[in-house]
């Protein structure tokens, strides 16, 4: 078996709680130099890598920077500081519900990316939990959709982030999700439903199609007053957008859903008036690494729900 090779810690410093771009070169190619590879790679435009070369801003294991004509070195490492994108601050807090030693439990708002992906990277849950608990180890042992509120836990070493990513991957956590979706009286519930669905790379929308069932979430109604209702979802997998997509399917889309049934877009940079109306409400799992049984709820509410006229009116 072919040892996978020993990555050297970051050389560069986190910024706004960012970590540094890393490289590995690829051990075949037909580069001569790091730079040509850099240009093919990236995409970026020779002038943008010869300006971070020029500047200093690339880096190898041991901090210096990269020669402009640096040869090209097979498995070699290389790090840099992408451009942060320009990002609408998203004015809602980030509760800690949890913390200890070992994992920081969040109760994350609607519209705040779990970790940086595209044009969200410092306005993500992990960004701002690095700068304001000042834990620069801190990684997230699991993700929420950027229009899902609730529940994330985050490992504060990363030795122990693998235990820890393990409950979510053996489905040994408990998850509790909320929602609030038009009142069906025909719909008889509580229900388990069970289908395959699949998300393709550049399509917004994930659906379901024929085949074996990778998607598993037994649905109960809570309480319902005029036409709408409140619904507690239990998945026991996690495919992406799967409850979405299982209350869709039932006639019963969860208010706020800009993608089903109908995709509509994505919702406009800066626009917070109706949030996706699905909320991860409670996490129970026992802890890999203390033995500890948690028992972790938000204190969230659902705007359609709690506000019901004010949303009414968004």
């Amino acid at each position: 078996m072919r040892r996978r090779p020993r990555i050297p810690p970051a050389p560069l410093p986190q910024r706004d709680g960012v970590d540094p771009v890393r490289v590995r070169l690829p051990a075949q190619g037909s580069w001569a130099t790091v730079r040509e590879h850099l240009v093919e790679r990236l995409a970026a435009g020779a002038g943008v890598i010869d300006g971070m070369l020029d500047a200093g801003l690339i880096v190898g294991a041991d901090g210096r920077p990269v020669a402009p004509d640096a040869a090209y070195v097979p498995g070699m490492f290389v790090w840099f500081h992408r451009e942060l994108p320009d990002e609408e601050p998203v004015p809602f807090d980030v509760d800690v519900v949890y913390r200890d030693e070992h994992i920081v439990v969040v109760d994350k708002p609607h519209f705040l990316a779990t970790t940086p992906r595209g044009s969200h990277v410092a306005q993500t849950v992990l960004a701002r939990l690095r700068r304001e608990l000042g834990i620069p180890t801190l990684g997230a042992a699991h993700r929420l959709d950027r229009l899902t509120a609730g529940l994330v836990m985050f490992t504060v070493r990363p030795e122990e982030r693998g235990a820890y990513q393990s409950l979510f991957r053996d489905r040994r956590v408990r998850k509790e999700y909320e929602a609030v979706a038009p009142y069906q009286a025909s719909l008889v519930l509580p229900r388990t439903v069970r289908s395959r669905i699949e998300k393709e790379r550049g399509v917004m929308a994930a659906r379901e199609v024929p085949g074996e069932p990778n998607a598993v979430s037994r649905i109960e109604l809570v309480e319902h007053r005029d036409g709408r209702a409140r619904y507690r979802l239990l998945p026991s997998t996690g495919q992406t957008h799967q409850l979405r997509v299982h209350m869709n399917a039932l006639g019963v889309p969860i208010l706020g859903d800009p993608l089903y049934p109908v995709v509509t877009g994505p919702v406009a940079v800066g626009d917070f008036r109706r949030p996706l109306q699905l909320l991860a409400r409670v996490l129970e799992f026992t802890d890999p690494v203390t033995g500890r049984e948690h028992a972790l709820v938000s204190g969230r509410l659902l705007q359609a729900w709690s506000a019901y006229d004010d949303w009414a009116d968004r």
